[in-house]
């Protein structure tokens, strides 16, 4: 007889990252460059300055990481005005999400997130056996009136992407704060800020200032997307000392790399790296818009640096079709989007690369 899982776990969806190119190109048998828009990566690569002190620090490879992440949480403690106790870094910000609901969540009590909102909130309720509490969208944003009068008090966590990914829609500032004066003391909200440093409006909620206000918000942030560091994993989070604490306690060791740490706490000093980026990705989204629409591809404006795109037909046959030529979008079917697709903004060629593969595959 076999040794037997928690029955829970059966009815788990693992999350589905974009394919890689690798695989693509395995698979379909395909030669030359292929254009990857499916993970939202930054087209530009890696911080210059983060190449550079990861250079410097590759000899140091057998050494373990600062398990502490010292230095690291010592720059994001200067740049956002809180102490290091205030601070957890993660293997990506979707960790601290994991730990969250590992050191919140018991078995009878529920997570509240917006259906169609970033999965990893939903897959880590179901790992603990507990509730998920999905509330609709409203006009493809969070419906925060809806969330307040769901609240019970079995209510635990609160999980809001803000921009919503795969939509790329936002919340903004007066909005939030009149959330958060009436959620409950004994709920957590996760505020997942991916996508932070590509908003360009004044009109985005400071979320810190919640934080100083008393709040029990937990903000994330990543250096996957516009430091260009997706593949070495790191991410953080910033709280209350004692969630920071409680969070610690499901930390795995070690879980940010010794080079991860050296390259994100350089990339921090990267502005010049930043500002280009964010310059890239605002001048795709105009052409992506202008291009969509003269194809009669409905969209959503975007906060983030992706675009959703709905058609008049399964995603499945225009994601085949337009891997055959050669670019990789993102099916988001698992998000309940079954006609769409989450198109990353790369370079002004990419995107023009997409665009024709697109006019090709409508027309046919």
């Amino acid at each position: 007889m076999s040794i037997l899982p928690r029955p829970n776990l059966e009815a788990i969806k693992t999350y589905k990252p974009g394919k890689p190119i690798e695989e693509v190109a395995r698979e379909l048998k395909l030669e030359g460059k292929i254009v990857k828009l499916a993970s939202n990566e930054n087209p530009l690569g890696t911080s210059p300055k983060a190449l550079h002190a990861m250079q410097k620090a590759l000899h140091e490879s057998f050494l373990y990481p600062d398990d502490n992440a010292f230095y690291l949480k010592a720059k994001l403690a200067d740049k956002h005005n809180v102490n290091p106790e205030n601070i957890i870094i993660g293997n990506g910000s979707v960790e601290l999400i994991y730990f969250a609901c590992l050191a919140y969540l018991n078995p009878y009590e529920r997570l509240m997130r917006s259906n169609g909102s970033f999965l990893m909130a939903k897959i880590g309720t179901e790992v603990m056996g507990s509730v998920i509490q999905e509330i609709p969208l409203k006009e493809y944003r969070h419906d925060l009136d809806r969330m307040l009068n769901s609240i019970t008090a079995q209510t635990k966590i609160i999980y809001i992407d803000n921009p919503i990914n795969p939509l790329g829609t936002c919340l903004w500032h007066n909005e939030m704060e009149k959330f958060l004066s009436k959620v409950p003391d004994f709920v957590l909200v996760i505020i997942d800020e991916a996508y932070y440093d590509y908003i360009t409006t004044k009109e985005y909620p400071d979320s810190f200032k919640f934080l100083t206000e008393g709040k029990n918000v937990l903000v994330l942030r990543t250096f996957s997307k516009i430091h260009g560091l997706a593949g070495l994993r790191i991410g953080y989070g910033i709280s209350k000392p004692e969630i920071i604490s409680a969070l610690m306690k499901v930390r795995t060791p070690f879980n940010a790399s010794r080079l991860a740490q050296i390259g994100a706490t350089a990339a921090l000093d990267d502005t010049t790296h930043i500002k280009r980026s964010r310059k890239v990705n605002e001048a795709g989204k105009r052409y992506l818009y202008k291009e969509l629409k003269k194809l009669k591809v409905f969209h959503l404006q975007t906060y983030g640096n992706f675009v959703f795109a709905n058609f008049a037909t399964d995603s499945k046959e225009i994601f085949e079709e337009l891997q055959k030529r050669k670019v990789i979008a993102r099916m988001i079917k698992e998000y309940g989007f079954q006609n769409a697709l989450r198109i990353s903004i790369g370079t002004p060629a990419e995107n023009k690369k997409m665009i024709a593969a697109l006019q090709e595959v409508l027309k046919a």
